[in-house]
């Protein structure tokens, strides 16, 4: 018997090959773009999985109020991770990891920059799992001036995976370092990747028993059956007990002011899609945008599966006699319905099979717009083809059961006298569907241009300084002498100007500080703010403006104990109206060479600027007359910036032979901080495009349906003289009400969704009328496009054909 249905299927499906096509291409667009969706969805939710004890690991936090200012961070104290292992019996195990910066390695007489190095525990390899192929895991960073390394790093300075014992030497300070271990490289699916793990011990510094400092990614193992919020509240417990007992520290007057100092877990695998908090680790993503695709996808593949009804029952007229004389043979109505189910189920077969082709043709673009590296691999198709096969039932009786319960009710005795159901206007279900369909088109098309419209905000917004035209050269801290250097650079025809510094306005290196209003150093007296070392070029460079005051001097030692602030500073210090002269007090740091309060006089108040993304409001920030090589910024001259570029590195070549040129240009280190955004807003336009593909077949189909149940009426309204344009418009009307109603749905919930969206920045635009004027305009303008194409061949058509039964 299924043989026959088959067979059955497969002629009519031959027979009508246009409505065969039809629908093959909308639902594989609909599975081809669900399928992609589905990967990202995949791999974005699959971050971390790969560690064994996954779900036993926490990375503590750090929340701070201070001064006035909240921040959070993905940091705590250094020794934290090791009381939390002798003090908590919940915690089995901690690791301490911290990003070593501005590396450099010995390859012959090159020296390498090497951006993707950490220092670590002992106990990394006991926390997470990254299989060792060379070198015993359990010792591999016990002793100090011991290295790991990854297959890409070990083949790059080595030429072989199996470089255990060899040395590799820090350029930096020339120090060796022993290869102890060689492990895979570490999976794109991880929210820190490094190719160089250096031993804790080499070069923990003064730090390590210091409470009331926060520079190390600290990550716990918990026991099994741990309860995590137990953990959570034994351990912040424990880092009071011992933040309390600081010299000086008084904990009322600390808390009075509405200071605190709290330390919380983030589990490991809500890292990527649910932390994005100060020094993460790596660029984290926003499980917002998970939702947002996996409902896309949902909703992209309900609107195959309509389109499918929806054309099915559009030619139903052409297969309602084949249903009424098979009836008045004998045929059961279940036949009749797995007859259809048969057909709705190899067309479903048939496009998952080109969706399937198609993804994967489609695989490398798509990851070039997503930022990913997804592949179709042994381990994708594990879970793809069961997925296929339940895809296909699922879609097939979805897509194919109101058609067939729909044409096996027609009655045989109406069917064969050519009477056949109501038309468009009968149905409720067909009106709905269409609202559907066009209520997600225009709410994707709303979510684009406001996604677009934020974009463009940001490019073009005044950020306090300008950011064109500004190369940003790396590896300066390995230069003998980078003042001489930069001199250099600035005699260059069309160089403008150059800065040595510390800080940089689109950079990730951060150094959160206090200063004080009072010689003594207590908490109601601070302002939490950041502490940049420049130099007296830096503002020019960047084009900084000075509300008051002036800028710092070249050769005037004196301004070594001058600042300059930003306006929000002087507001948070009390300064804002009269701030040149007035006198802040910065403690230094444990280490450093002068530890006594020092006595700083403001000169200037430069203009807010952003520092941070628009996320986040504009902070305090202090700049200090300091040398510091950790960037060279050259500002240059005109539009074509390029022909600078030899000019530039052979004066680098001379002053650092040894050393990779190596640059970025501001601007594009700027966008690279809203890269999330610019993909989310490019995988918005593509989804939305197709969505509306997909829904103007929908229409198209329902446009056809409607002609053909009107045919004989249009006859007669022809033969009594109605023009072609009556009749288009009595066609479409309906359809457009039915656009419109769906614009009335979808676009306060669309204005609700993206401007939830906008309030995660600081500084936005509101969403304009225009933009959902658009989308409501386009909409209609597309939905009539589709519709008159099949009412004005409906119009024209010669009445003669349609009444000659009559």
């Amino acid at each position: 018997m299924f043989k026959n249905l088959v067979k059955i299927a497969f002629k009519n499906l031959l027979k009508n090959r246009g409505v065969t096509l039809i629908n093959i291409f909308g639902l594989a667009l609909g599975l081809a773009s669900c399928l992609l969706i589905v990967f990202y969805v995949v791999d974005e939710l699959s971050f971390d999985k790969f560690n064994t004890n996954a779900n036993r690991i926490y990375r503590v936090n750090t929340d701070i109020s201070y001064g006035g200012n909240a921040s959070s961070y993905a940091i705590g104290p250094p020794p934290l991770a090791a009381e939390a292992v002798n003090k908590l019996p919940q915690v089995e195990k901690a690791v301490r990891i911290t990003t070593a910066t501005e590396v450099r390695f010995k390859k012959g007489v090159e020296n390498i920059s090497e951006p993707k190095v950490a220092n670590v525990d002992s106990t990394f390899f006991d926390v997470f799992t990254f299989p060792i192929l060379h070198g015993d895991p359990h010792k591999a960073l016990a002793e100090p001036h011991s290295i790991v390394l990854t297959e890409r790093a070990a083949v790059k300075y080595f030429n072989t995976t199996d470089a255990v014992g060899r040395v590799l030497t820090m350029a930096n300070n020339n120090e060796n370092f022993k290869v102890t271990g060689v492990i895979a490289n570490m999976p794109e699916q991880s929210h820190f990747n490094y190719d160089f793990l250096i031993s804790m011990s080499t070069n923990e510094g003064s730090k390590a028993n210091v409470w009331n400092s926060f520079i190390y990614s600290t990550y716990l193992l918990a026991r099994p059956g741990t309860d995590a919020t137990i953990l959570n509240k034994n351990l912040d417990a424990l880092f009071q007990s011992h933040f309390e007992k600081q010299p000086g520290f008084n904990k009322q007057a600390f808390a009075k002011n509405g200071n605190y100092v709290r330390v919380n877990l983030t589990p490991l695998t809500d890292i990527h899609l649910r932390s994005n908090r100060q020094y993460e680790l790596g660029t984290n993503s926003d499980v917002t945008y998970v939702y947002i695709f996996s409902s896309i996808a949902l909703f992209i593949l309900l609107l195959a599966c309509i389109n499918f009804m929806n054309i099915s029952t559009a030619r139903s007229a052409n297969r309602a006699r084949e249903v009424g004389v098979r009836k008045v043979l004998g045929s059961p109505r279940k036949m009749l319905i797995f007859q259809f189910l048969t057909e709705s189920t190899l067309i479903t077969l048939a496009a998952a099979t080109i969706a399937v082709l198609a993804a994967w043709a489609l695989l490398p673009a798509f990851n070039n717009i997503a930022g990913k590296a997804l592949s179709i691999n042994t381990q994708t198709i594990k879970w793809l083809l069961p997925a296929l096969f339940i895809i296909v039932l699922t879609v097939g009786v979805l897509a194919g059961a109101y058609p067939a319960f729909y044409l096996s009710a027609f009655q045989p005795i109406a069917v064969l006298k050519g009477k056949l159901s109501n038309g468009f206007k009968g149905s409720l279900l067909r009106n709905s569907l269409v609202v559907l369909q066009f209520s997600v088109s225009i709410f994707l098309i709303i979510g684009t241009i406001v996604i677009y419209n934020q974009l463009n905000y940001i490019q073009q917004k005044d950020l306090g300084y300008d950011r064109s035209h500004v190369l940003v050269i790396k590896n300066t801290l390995g230069v003998e002498n980078a003042r001489a250097l930069k001199n250099e650079l600035k005699q260059i025809a069309g160089v403008n100007n150059a800065s040595l510094s510390g800080f940089l306005p689109t950079g990730t290196l951060r150094q959160p500080n206090s200063v004080f209003k009072s010689r003594t150093p207590v908490p109601k007296n601070a302002v939490f703010t950041e502490i940049w070392p420049v130099d007296e070029d830096y503002l020019p460079t960047m084009s900084m403006k000075l509300s008051q005051g002036r800028n710092f001097e070249e050769g005037n030692i004196s301004d070594s104990s001058k600042v300059i602030i930003n306006e929000t500073a002087a507001r948070a210090l009390g300064y804002a109206a009269n701030p040149i002269g007035k006198s802040l007090y910065y403690e230094p740091e444990r280490g450093e060479r002068d530890t006594a309060v020092r006595e700083l006089k403001v000169i200037g108040v430069i203009k807010d600027f952003n520092f941070k993304s628009l996320r986040d409001n504009i902070t305090p920030v202090v700049m200090m007359l300091q040398s510091n090589n950790n960037a060279l910024s050259v500002k240059l001259q005109g539009a074509d910036v390029k022909h600078f570029l030899p000019l530039i590195e052979a004066k680098w070549n001379k002053a650092s032979p040894n050393q990779q040129f190596e640059y970025s240009f501001m601007g594009e280190d700027f966008n690279a901080a809203y890269r999330t955004e610019q993909r989310t807003g490019q995988l918005f336009l593509v989804f939305a495009t197709l969505a509306i593909v997909i829904a103007g077949l929908g229409l198209f189909s329902l446009a056809a349906y409607a002609a053909e149940q009107r045919n004989k009426e249009i006859g007669i309204r022809k033969v009594l003289g109605a023009s072609v344009s009556s009749i288009v418009s009595m066609l479409s009307k309906d359809f457009i009400k039915l656009v419109m109603l769906s614009f009335l749905i979808a676009a306060p919930l669309a204005w609700l969704v993206m401007h939830k969206w906008l309030d995660g920045f600081a500084y936005r635009q509101s969403i304009q009328w225009w933009v959902v004027a658009v989308a409501g305009a386009g909409s209609l303008v597309i939905a009539f496009a589709t519709i008159s194409t099949q009412s004005f061949k409906a119009a024209v058509a010669n009445p003669a054909e349609s009444l000659k039964s009559e």
